[in-house]
C-alpha cells in the first residue's frame, strides 16, 4: 500500500509538471509568432538598405568611412546575446562555450583590453564565471528588446571604434532557421565591410542629391544601427523557438512517464487484490 500511495504521488506530481510546461510552451509559441513576424519584415528592410549602399557605392570604389577603417586590434567588444532565464535547452549554454572559446583568443590582449557587452542575464552569469568585467547590465534589453535600447548601445559602440578606443567589435549570437534549428553564429559587426558596386547604373536610373557621398555617410550609421536591432530580434525569436522545442520534449517525456506509473501503478494495484484474495481464500487473517 505504501509503494502504491507512493506511486501515486509521483503521478500526480508529473502532471503538475506537464501541466506548467504546457502553458511555457503556449506562451513561447505566441512570443515565437511576434518575433518571427517582426523579423520577416525587418529582413527585407535591412536587405532593401544594402541594396541602396550598394547602389549609391557604385563609381565611389575609393570612399572610406570612420567605420570601415581596419586597423591593428589592440582593444576589442564583444556583444553576445542569451536570454535571461533557462529552460530553452542548449540555447544559453551555445553562447556561453562560442563567447568562452572568442574571450580566449583575445586574452594575449589583457584583460582589461576585452569589453564584454551581456545581453541577457546567462550571459552576464557566464562573464562573471570567467572573471570577466561586463560593460554594464543589459538584462531588460533582452527582456523586452527594443531599437531605442539597443541603439543606444550600438551608437556607444561607433563612437568608441571612431575615438580608437576599440579596434574590433564581435557579435556573438542565434540565427534562427527554423523551429528546430538556431544556429549559433559570430560576425564583425565594426568595422563594417562595404558590398561591392558592380555596375554603374545608378546614373541613369536615379537622381543622387546632393551627392553619393553625402547620402553614403548619411545611410551608413542607419545600417550599422539597424544590423544591431535585428541581431537582436534574431536572437529572441530563437530563444522562443528553442524555449518551446524544449518544453515540447519535455511534455512528451512527461507523457511517457506518466504512462510507466500507470502501467507500474495497476500492475501493483492487480498484485495486492489478488493476494488478498488469496489470503481469503486461505483463510488467512490479518
Amino acid at each position: 500500500m505504501a509503494l502504491l500511495k507512493e506511486i501515486k504521488s509521483r503521478l500526480q506530481s508529473v502532471h503538475s509538471t506537464r501541466k506548467i510546461t504546457t502553458a511555457m510552451m503556449m506562451v513561447s509559441s505566441a512570443k515565437l509568432l511576434k518575433t518571427q513576424q517582426l523579423i520577416q519584415t525587418l529582413y527585407p528592410y535591412e536587405q532593401e538598405l544594402y541594396h541602396m549602399l550598394q547602389l549609391l557605392l557604385q563609381g565611389e570604389k575609393e570612399f572610406r568611412s570612420p567605420y570601415t577603417q581596419q586597423r591593428h586590434v589592440k582593444r576589442v567588444a564583444i556583444v553576445a546575446f542569451t536570454s535571461n532565464t533557462g529552460l530553452a535547452g542548449r540555447f544559453n549554454d551555445n553562447i556561453a562555450v562560442r563567447l568562452t572559446s572568442v574571450v580566449e583568443e583575445y586574452l594575449p590582449l589583457g584583460r582589461e583590453n576585452v569589453l564584454i557587452y551581456p545581453i541577457g542575464g546567462k550571459v552576464a552569469k557566464a562573464v562573471r564565471k570567467m572573471g570577466m568585467v561586463t560593460a554594464g547590465e543589459f538584462d531588460a534589453i533582452a527582456a523586452k528588446p527594443s531599437y531605442q535600447a539597443i541603439r543606444k548601445i550600438a551608437q556607444e559602440l561607433m563612437q568608441l571604434f571612431i575615438a580608437e578606443e576599440i579596434d574590433r567589435v564581435e557579435l556573438i549570437y542565434h540565427h534562427y532557421k527554423s523551429k528546430g534549428t538556431q544556429e549559433v553564429l559570430q560576425e564583425t559587426f565594426l568595422p563594417i565591410e562595404l558590398p561591392a558596386g558592380e555596375e554603374d547604373d545608378l546614373k541613369n536610373d536615379y537622381i543622387v542629391e546632393p551627392d553619393r557621398v553625402s547620402l553614403l555617410q548619411e545611410l551608413l550609421p542607419k545600417v550599422i544601427q539597424l544590423k544591431l536591432y535585428t541581431v537582436l530580434i534574431d536572437s529572441a525569436t530563437s530563444e522562443h523557438a528553442a524555449r518551446m522545442t524544449a518544453m515540447l520534449i519535455a511534455n512528451d517525456n512527461a507523457d511517457n512517464l506518466i504512462d510507466e506509473l500507470k502501467l507500474e501503478y495497476n500492475k501493483l494495484r492487480q498484485q495486492t487484490i489478488t493476494n488478498e484474495l488469496l489470503d481469503i481464500a486461505g483463510g488467512t487473517v490479518r
